[in-house]
């Protein structure tokens, strides 16, 4: 299925600057980067949660640990979305018992995959608190799921998605709108 490009949501300046605002708000929230983890959502979260730790880095001295989840089995659609998925590694090198985690998406729909993402770090151990960031909201929610960072909050049609570009390692987020 072809998307059409419908608009430009945030450049990549603009998107620079969200996830230098995201990082501030995270290093402040916590107090530092003492007992911080960031796990990105494969994939589209991984590339953001690189970021904000560059940036957590570049300000702060000290790179928070990292992680991420690929939800593929974890997922309430999995028998809808493949007869065989492809599943990918999920990586959480630090022991998560006691630490604050905040997982990273790009794109906040109906809450599904967050979800999935929460049944997974458990299974990593018990987290002292979880939070959650997201470059933009789309709206749309089927689950009790609001983010604590975010970057921007936008409306969509039912027949448009956000879609994340990484163009010459420029992100950018755009609208598109799925042919009829």
């Amino acid at each position: 299925m072809a998307l059409k490009e419908k608009a430009e949501i945030v450049d990549a300046d603009g998107l620079r600057r969200i996830v230098t605002r995201i990082a501030h708000e995270i290093v402040e929230r916590n107090k530092g980067v003492e007992d911080l983890v960031l796990v990105g959502i494969r994939r589209r979260g991984v590339p953001i949660s690189a970021r904000l730790a560059q940036k957590i880095k570049d300000f702060e001295g000290r790179e928070p640990a990292q992680g991420s989840l690929d939800i593929t089995l974890y997922r309430d659609d999995l028998s809808t979305v493949s007869h065989q998925p492809v599943v990918g590694a999920s990586e959480i090198a630090v022991d998560i018992n006691g630490k604050v985690v905040v997982l990273v998406d790009d794109v906040l729909y109906t809450g599904r995959t967050i979800r999935a993402a929460l049944n997974e770090l458990f299974d990593f151990g018990r987290p002292r608190s979880v939070r959650l960031a997201i470059l933009a909201d789309r709206g749309g929610r089927q689950l009790p799921v609001a983010p604590d960072f975010l970057g921007a909050k936008v409306d969509l049609a039912a027949d448009e998605d956000l879609v994340l570009s990484n163009e010459s390692s420029r992100l950018r987020l755009a609208a598109v709108r799925r042919p009829s």
